[in-house]
């Protein structure tokens, strides 16, 4: 090789850092694979440690007992008197005074206020003097009737006397005539008399409607009436007054849900909370469940009337009640906590490891656990499913046929399972 070439090769492994590495880097890359050993045994001795620590599995259980399952239902709903009233007017014009205030108790028939009576007053004058007038019209109407029935015996009298001769047809024709309109002016002054009192008694009435009264022994919960207040009554009678008929008996309006109105009948027992009373139960009845469905944001529910004893008058109307409805009783059976029917112990590792502590890289690198739930026994209905008791300090499943359900504690139908016995609700790693 030329020494042309020779040298052309050395700049090109010169410019490639082909050559052999300097001290310094030679230094740092022994560092770096020493600190990593290091790092690596640190790791394996702290896992030793771990190992050789180890965990113990503890469980929490529970005993299966003997009692008194209920099943309640739990709606929401609001309180509301059994009777309530609103009291309008039926006429208009403006308000002169108002005889009560809200929380008085009225009894029926007592005024609660009155509108200004002037031109109501002055419709009644007037139609009584227009049947004053028209009566008078009647009694000119009777004496012109009897005129022309004088008149018409007249020339029948004379007719006979002169044997047909006198009085003329014509005449005695326009003397039928004249009686005939006389009986008519009566007859139609007699109906517009019927009109006239017609007239009167309405604006009688009305006049006595300017008088707001009670319909009903009760409390007023709502006042819209202010003296000096116009009152205008053309399409609809407007509220001036709401009264609750009995507040010692009230009614409690509530949602059940679809899913819950099947068990939901007349005559169960409920009880029920409101947030003023946090600390007080009130006792109810169902009284109606109502057939005509309710749908709001796409939850259907159902309207159910609870009758309420209110005696000590503590609940009021519009409170906000939360009712558990007692849809099932049952005595003297075995029951079980819920959390015990949701427990499943892991499955054991399929694969042991072969020696005891392992070897160095399942340590630096454990495969991820192979443990899952066990799949519980769905071979049957829903009713059928198991619990886990201990034997010999490992958990062992008994195969149950479950009941109704309080959402805390389910009955037992059937099983190999005592009161007594205690079965697993949970399982936690302890330190040895």
């Amino acid at each position: 090789m030329s020494n042309t070439d020779q040298s052309h090769n050395a700049d090109l492994k010169k410019s490639l850092a082909l050559g052999p590495a300097p001290k310094r880097g030679r230094y740092l890359k022994h560092l770096l694979v020493w600190g990593l050993l290091a790092l690596v045994l640190i790791f394996a001795a702290v896992r030793w440690g771990m190992g050789q620590n180890g965990s113990k599995t503890e469980y929490k259980t529970t005993e299966v007992q003997r009692g008194n399952l209920t099943v309640t239902v739990t709606a929401t709903g609001n309180l509301e008197p059994t009777n309530q009233v609103e009291v309008g007017s039926e006429v208009s014009g403006t308000i002169a005074s108002v005889l009560v205030d809200y929380n008085d108790t009225v009894k029926a028939g007592q005024v609660l206020a009155r509108l200004d009576t002037t031109k109501l007053e002055g419709q009644a004058n007037q139609s009584r003097a227009a049947l004053e007038s028209v009566r008078a019209n009647l009694l000119q109407a009777q004496a012109s009737l009897l005129e022309a029935e004088n008149e018409l015996k007249r020339l029948t009298h004379v007719r006979q006397l002169s044997g047909g001769k006198v009085p003329s047809v014509l005449d005695f024709d326009t003397a039928e005539a004249t009686l005939k309109r006389a009986r008519a002016v009566e007859a139609m002054i007699r109906a517009n008399i019927v009109e006239a009192e017609a007239k009167l008694l309405v604006d009688q009435t009305n006049l006595k409607k300017a008088i707001i009264i009670s319909p009903v022994n009760g409390v007023v919960l709502i006042r819209s009436a202010e003296p000096g207040q116009t009152v205008a009554a053309s399409l609809q009678s407007p509220v001036l007054f709401t009264l609750a008929e009995d507040l010692t008996k009230m009614e409690l309006q509530v949602d059940v849900d679809e899913a819950d109105v099947g068990q939901v009948k007349n005559g169960q027992q409920a009880t029920f909370t409101v947030d003023a009373y946090p600390d007080r139960t009130f006792p109810a009845q169902i009284t109606q469940v109502r057939y005509g469905a309710q749908t709001a944001e796409g939850v259907v529910t159902y309207l159910t009337v609870l009758n309420v004893d209110n005696s000590d008058l503590s609940l009021r109307p519009g409170m906000t009640a939360t009712a558990d409805i007692v849809v099932q009783q049952i005595n003297d059976v075995l029951l079980v906590p819920n959390a015990a029917l949701r427990y499943a112990p892991p499955q054991q590792e399929k694969e042991k490891v072969e020696t005891e502590g392992g070897s160095l890289l399942s340590k630096l690198f454990p495969r991820p656990s192979q443990t899952r739930p066990k799949k519980t026994d769905d071979s049957g209905t829903k009713k059928k499913q198991r619990v886990w008791t201990l034997r010999d300090n490992q958990p062992v499943a008994i195969p149950i046929t479950t009941g109704a359900t309080s959402g805390i504690m389910t009955e037992i139908k059937s099983g190999e399972v005592t009161a007594g016995l205690p079965l697993i609700i949970e399982e936690f790693s302890k330190g040895k």
